[in-house]
């Protein structure tokens, strides 16, 4: 397994960026084919592009799985295009074009897959439903899945942090909201990734997870719920991302 830091200039966002990329790496018994499959592997909120390494044992799980592996730092930015940067754009265009400018990585739909925690489990959904046509699998752990409704929450400590993203945001409703995003790609042609979900029953994510299923089930959408005891912490994360993996390729 090879670990690298990578710091680029971003044209969408117009600063430096930053992100993680593992790259998995052969062995005397084993001889690698590359392009390499890839997971592009999305922070929470109060994160950036460490902490997948930091808590978790994913550069283990990804060399187990021969899987390239994309961690970027995009800040409290809820993965959208906003006054504070169009941060979708950059994740879903530009980081995909600079990543495999530098490194091996496949340019197939079928090898690139999205995934991520609370905030990233949000926008890897927004990913696979936005861009169906570039990820054949979004996948959500405690995913804050149902922005609408946060939004319309009373909660004193992020409505002025929301209001300013999304009611501000350079972004319509309907490319923000999960739901409608889903609805459309389900009424349309375009292919549709596999989908994966995961969250703990004492998240106080669990609700807007529920829901989202909810939705999904009266949809054509192939995709798999599950929950379980839990809540918002990284001890059940590095379980499930390990899921997550078999998910993908469906072991």
């Amino acid at each position: 397994m090879s670990f690298i830091n990578v710091t680029f200039n971003s044209h969408v966002l117009g600063m430096q960026c930053g992100a993680n990329v593992i790259l998995p790496q052969s062995s005397p018994d084993h001889i690698l084919q590359k392009p390499f499959k890839t997971l592009y592997l999305l922070h929470g909120l109060s994160d950036d592009q460490n902490a997948w390494t930091r808590w978790t044992s994913i550069d283990r799980y990804a060399n187990d799985y021969h899987i390239a592996v994309v961690m970027p730092n995009v800040h409290r930015s809820f993965y959208s295009d906003t006054k504070l940067g169009k941060y979708f754009t950059f994740v879903s265009d530009e980081l995909i074009s600079v990543m495999q400018e530098m490194f091996p990585l496949s340019d197939h739909r079928e090898d690139r897959y999205a995934a991520g925690l609370s905030m990233g489990g949000y926008g890897a959904m927004k990913l696979g439903l936005a861009c169906p046509d570039k990820f054949s699998v979004a996948a959500s752990l405690s995913g804050a899945l149902d922005i609408i409704g946060r939004l319309s929450l009373d909660d004193a400590n992020h409505q002025g942090e929301f209001a300013f993203l999304f009611g501000n945001s350079y972004e319509s409703r309907e490319q923000i909201d999960l739901f409608q995003l889903a609805e459309k790609l389900d009424q349309s042609n375009q292919p549709k990734p596999r989908i994966y979900i995961w969250c703990g029953t004492e998240d106080f994510l669990y609700e807007d997870n529920v829901k989202f299923k909810n939705f999904l089930g009266k949809t054509g959408f192939d995709f798999t719920y599950e929950e379980s005891p839990g809540d918002h912490s990284w001890g059940y994360w590095d379980e499930k991302i390990q899921t997550i993996l078999k998910f993908i390729y469906n072991k």
